[in-house]
């Protein structure tokens, strides 16, 4: 795949969870549409949002319910696309959102392999490639980026770094859509700064382009060690998202 059709996959995917267009996302101005529930969108997404910021860089585009889409056009519309996603806008935006019992909860940074960088990063440990049954047995704490409990049957392909018998490192891959499947690695505490999860990040990457699929990432702003992890591995930014939810769901995220 080249650049350019890893990225407008990307766009068409973020276009089915918004529920709007691809071209949406690079207009000068920004977007509002009412958010609706669609089998297409990442199945992770609990649609339809109540409000949902997403942003290439260019501009925003917002995905609410009809009672929230014109206030949340007009928050976007007071600041440049970048500012809306940073506080202290954020804590405007809460104060409006208050009255409706909901507050920002996700805020995320996505990256997409870039062609012209990543390639395979060897490491001084044996990978193996997991797949099926192989993974019944991981669904451990200690590996909660790489796989998901609640979501396991979206759980399609995963790859380990062992010491001997012991498995050290894994990084796993979702299958959050049709055309785009989701990397999350750990790495056990002792065995980190050794270069295994990019190690890990590369081959997965190269499994899930052998299957005609795009590799995604995704980290929190602050989750240093995760953003250089994805760009070691040729990874680039390229859109972050903010998410509202109700208040109650969001006391329940801190317990």
């Amino acid at each position: 795949m080249t650049k350019d059709e890893i990225f407008r996959t990307a766009m068409a995917q973020s276009a089915v969870d918004s529920n709007c267009s691809p071209c949406d996302f690079v207009c000068k101005e920004n977007k509002v549409f009412v958010s609706v529930a669609n089998s297409g969108a990442r199945k992770y997404l609990e649609l339809p949002h109540y409000c949902d910021f997403t942003s290439y860089g260019t501009n925003v585009v917002i995905s609410a319910s009809a009672e929230l889409a014109v206030k949340a056009k007009s928050y976007a519309d007071r600041f440049p696309p970048e500012h809306c996603f940073e506080t202290p806008a954020i804590h405007m935006l809460n104060g409006e959102l208050f009255e409706f019992g909901l507050g920002v909860c996700f805020m995320a940074e996505y990256f997409l392999p870039d062609t012209d960088d990543i390639k395979f990063i060897s490491c001084s440990y044996p990978i193996k490639v997991l797949t099926g049954k192989q993974l019944d047995g991981l669904y451990q704490p200690v590996w909660q980026n790489a796989l998901c409990q609640k979501r396991k049957e979206l759980d399609v392909l995963a790859v380990g770094a062992y010491d001997g018998e012991k498995l050290i490192g894994l990084a796993g891959c979702s299958a959050d859509c049709e055309t785009m499947w989701q990397i999350g690695v750990d790495v056990l505490p002792e065995y980190r700064r050794k270069g295994i999860a990019s190690s890990l990040t590369t081959m997965l990457a190269a499994e899930i382009f052998r299957r005609g699929i795009v590799p995604f990432y995704c980290a929190a702003w602050s989750n240093i060690r995760s953003v250089r992890n994805a760009i070691r591995s040729g990874f680039r930014p390229t859109w972050v998202q903010m998410t509202v939810k109700p208040l109650s769901y969001i006391e329940n995220q801190l317990i």
